[in-house]
């Protein structure tokens, strides 16, 4: 895909050459997430963007472990822990 120049419209807006919303499956009024990244403007689709912090977040998690049971099992422990505290400042009363 080519790089364009285009210009910055009334109120900010910028227009997304065709070629370019064809190529991300972009219709008129539909979500786009722009990221500022240093210098550069970088625009993606709400999906994209999640793939893309899946990927950055994938990195720290074992190939073999479901992040949302590990989340639950750390919850529910600060859950007993939690209850465990007030229990025992119920008892000292």
């Amino acid at each position: 895909m080519s790089v364009v120049t285009t210009h910055i419209g009334e109120g900010g807006r910028l227009v997304i050459p065709a070629e370019y919303r064809k190529a991300l499956g972009l219709e008129p009024g539909d979500p786009v997430v722009l990221a500022l990244e240093g210098n550069e403007v970088r625009l993606a689709t709400p999906r994209q963007a999640v793939k893309h912090a899946q990927s950055l977040v994938g990195r720290y998690i074992a190939k073999n472990q479901a992040l949302a049971d590990k989340l639950i099992r750390d919850r529910r422990a600060e859950v007993r822990r939690e209850t465990q505290t007030r229990s025992a400042g119920t008892k000292r009363s």
